[in-house]
């Protein structure tokens, strides 16, 4: 599933777009990578779904962040729920365990906040 709906963009290695910190002239980010020298790990299991699933623009509009810009499409209406799961699960897969760890950490806070 991350093959064919994540790496054209965040590459097969989850390596991300190039100068993924610079934003493009639409004012939106280029897609990060979800290898550790990107922020995916940043955040807990909960955002990282609904991010998927939804997309970044109607993400960050729920959380108050009106105007900010994504180019991260949702995808509801291409893949299950158990398929989001799936592929974060796999780019989880990949961190080392200091970084599941830590992921991990950032999951339980942002359940216990909700």
């Amino acid at each position: 599933v991350y093959a064919d709906q994540c790496a054209s963009c965040h590459g097969a290695n989850l390596e991300g777009q190039p100068d993924w910190r610079r934003r493009g002239p639409d004012g939106r980010l280029p897609a990060p990578p979800h290898d550790e020298s990107g922020h995916t790990w940043h955040h807990g299991d909960q955002l990282l779904f609904d991010y998927t699933k939804y997309g970044g623009a109607a993400v960050m509009q729920a959380m108050g962040l009106d105007g900010a810009t994504s180019g991260m499409p949702g995808f509801a209406d291409t893949l299950t729920d158990a398929e989001i799961r799936d592929v974060l699960a796999f780019i989880r897969a990949q961190w080392s365990p200091r970084i599941q760890a830590i992921q991990a950490d950032r999951t339980r806070a942002e359940a216990a906040a909700r």
